[in-house]
């Protein structure tokens, strides 16, 4: 598996693995209307915009390629969206096909996107999950507390969301969080 930072005709293949990672994470907890509605050239725009402005906004997306070089996972991560007064960094997203998860690959794009954080200053870091994502459990096993609790509406349901916080993210890049 090959780790490396995403480039602009990445874009659908990383569309892809966010809207069919969407549909098989989300089932039963995001309602089935909106996880069907999740358009590949829509995120893809979306992808698009957000490639294009990387580097001035200090926005850092990663990739994880198979053996035949098929994009089967991502990572993004930037500066914490809200200001918030402890957390700098923050990991807006961490999507892996089903069928290469429990492989080491979220842990891979974890680290890699963290060091990277960390080298543009963002030495703390926080990622919003929802509550009922089995990636809680990933999370926790990487040293996240528990920091903050809020409610989002999606598909028109009202889901609730965990963040997780790291205050020194550097434990995170080592290994050493227990």
């Amino acid at each position: 598996m090959i780790v490396r930072e995403a480039k602009l005709n990445d874009a659908l293949a990383i569309a892809r693995v966010h809207v069919d990672t969407w549909r098989t994470t989300y089932c039963g907890i995001v309602p089935d209307d909106y996880l069907t509605s999740l358009s590949y050239k829509k995120r893809e725009n979306s992808w698009v915009q957000i490639l294009s402005t990387t580097q001035e906004s200090n926005l850092f997306t990663y990739v994880t390629e198979d053996e035949v070089g098929q994009i089967v996972g991502f990572a993004a991560g930037g500066p914490e969206r809200t200001k918030d007064s402890v957390y700098k960094g923050e990991l807006y997203a961490l999507y892996i096909l089903k069928t290469y998860q429990r492989q080491g690959i979220g842990h891979r794009l974890t680290q890699t996107l963290v060091r990277r954080l960390y080298e543009s200053g963002f030495h703390s870091m926080l990622v919003w999950v929802l509550a009922d994502n089995p990636a809680c459990g990933f999370y926790q096993a990487l040293g996240g507390q528990k920091v903050y609790e809020k409610q989002d509406e999606i598909g028109g349901r009202i889901l609730n969301e965990i963040a997780y916080g790291w205050t020194d993210t550097l434990a995170l890049i080592t290994g050493h969080n227990h």
